[in-house]
């Protein structure tokens, strides 16, 4: 399974070439900081022990990120046209387009860490998290997909992404397709988020850190 393999590290041949590079790059490409006068070093690419730095800055604010977008939506189902739903609702395309990059980086970047990534601890795990990989790029895309059906304009951050077009000529399939799946394929995104920060809370008050330091330490 390719995702599985950009995940985990099972490059095919097609694949080494890019791997090795990013391998002599990642050998030397370390960051350092200065904690109680002693030089720590913080590589950057990921090891076979733990995910690097730029997996993590990765990781965390698309955890944001997502906290702030599943709580616009239930805010805007629950308590429409209330001042919370005032506040968050009107992010919420924007901020799902910018998680669209976001993961999109993050595949790419999982690409280039082939060879030296930590390995999933169970088949179950990888299965999800290679689910999860694919709903977050899912759920903004079929969204993307019915605002441009839509002939509505859109700019996200200000950019003139899509500049829209007469709505009496909007395109059906587009909009029935994000209008069926995208609050679904959302909520299905969200019960699986609680899932994985449950198992990760599971193995961290298990005594079972070795797996929570590969994103944490």
């Amino acid at each position: 399974m390719v995702i599985a393999d950009v995940l985990y590290g099972k490059p095919g041949n097609t694949r080494q070439g890019i791997s090795a590079t990013t391998t002599r790059l990642c050998r030397h490409n370390v960051l350092t900081t200065k904690k109680e006068s002693t030089m720590q070093q913080v590589p950057a690419c990921d090891s076979t022990e733990r995910y690097g730095r730029v997996t993590r800055i990765l990781h965390w604010i698309m955890a944001i990120l997502l906290a702030w977008q599943f709580t616009s939506a239930l805010a805007h189902f629950l308590a429409e046209d209330s001042a919370l739903d005032e506040l968050l609702w009107g992010t919420h395309k924007a901020v799902g387009f910018l998680l669209m990059l976001l993961i999109v980086i993050r595949v790419l970047w999982a690409l280039l860490n082939l060879r030296h990534r930590p390995p999933a601890i169970s088949a179950a795990a990888r299965v999800g998290h290679v689910v999860l990989y694919l709903l977050m790029l899912l759920v903004p895309l079929v969204a993307l997909m019915r605002q441009y059906g839509s002939g509505r304009e859109f700019s996200p951050f200000g950019i003139p992404l899509m500049p829209g077009f007469d709505e009496s000529l909007k395109i059906k399939w587009m909009t029935d397709l994000g209008s069926n799946f995208h609050s679904l394929l959302g909520y299905v995104l969200l019960v699986l988020a609680l899932g994985h920060i449950a198992f990760a809370l599971k193995h961290y008050f298990a005594g079972e850190r070795q797996i929570t330091d590969r994103m944490l330490k």
